[in-house]
């Protein structure tokens, strides 16, 4: 069986996780995959970036289920794209460690109520997209423990790789302590500049320590993926042929190919 949920992560901010998780969601729904994407992050932005409003009002989000307070079936929501739902986020959910903090089990509690749709034949997914926060907390770690897989998103930029070692440090511990089948599906360069040299310079350090993880699709920088988001729509659809619109639907046909290679070798 290939691997459902994948939590794209990175805990240094603005390397272009949520713009991976919207786009790749969108990729692979406009191929009839019946994708979830969780949004896991206060800041809300794959919310927005959905068409959605991440503002205070609204009760039913990704933290009144990691709180008790809902069921996650109850909290889905459909978006205005084709097999794509999306479970929502506000700025409410940064209390979420202070509030759980006598829970033996809060790692838990993600994987625990994905069991339930995973389980419930009614709400069938190809593939459960986590949006994760940057930073290594609570909340990434309840995402961590319910995942199947990883996605990096890696900025080609000069500290990139530093903070890399201190996510692997993170996994590893996840691994020998709460998820022993977590495994990084791939790194995907991000922001990434044919004109400076540096750019270059990380892809190479990335394909040596990484190998055949880094997908070969890289995503270079451009003006229109940060537009999209403002207009509540993935880049795929507000400029379809924009170089970032190009490289997130070769990403999509990359990534579904590791799944036909996974289920030909099973």
């Amino acid at each position: 069986m290939y691997k459902k949920i994948i939590s794209v992560i990175n805990q240094k901010g603005g390397v272009g996780k949520t713009t991976t998780v919207i786009n790749l969601a969108a990729g692979l729904s406009m191929k009839g995959k019946k994708v979830l994407v969780i949004d896991l992050d206060p800041q809300g932005n794959a919310t927005t970036g959905l068409g959605f409003s991440n503002n205070i009002s609204s009760e039913l989000t990704i933290y009144s289920v990691l709180n008790g307070k809902n069921k996650i079936s109850e909290v889905i929501k459909k978006t205005k794209f084709e097999n794509l739902n999306l479970i929502t986020s506000n700025v409410d959910l940064s209390g979420l460690e202070v509030e759980t903090a006598g829970d033996s089990r809060r790692a838990f509690k993600l994987k625990d109520e994905l069991a339930s749709i995973l389980n419930n034949s009614g709400t069938s997914y190809d593939y459960i997209l986590i949006d994760c926060p940057p930073s290594l907390s609570l909340l990434t770690i309840m995402a961590l423990v319910a995942s199947d897989a990883l996605l990096v998103p890696l900025q080609t930029e000069f500290f990139a790789l530093e903070g890399l070692t201190q996510l692997m440090k993170t996994i590893e511990r996840i691994k020998s302590n709460l998820n022993p089948s977590l495994e990084i599906r791939g790194i995907l360069l991000t922001m990434f500049d044919k004109r400076n040299k540096l750019s270059g310079q990380v892809e190479i350090e990335a394909r040596n320590y990484f190998k055949d993880k880094v997908y070969s699709t890289y995503v270079p920088r451009n003006v229109r993926l940060s537009e999209a988001p403002s207009h509540g729509i993935p880049v795929l659809l507000y400029d379809k042929i924009c170089p970032g619109s190009k490289a997130y639907f070769k990403f999509t046909d990359e990534f579904l190919e590791q799944d036909k290679q996974v289920e030909s070798a099973a």
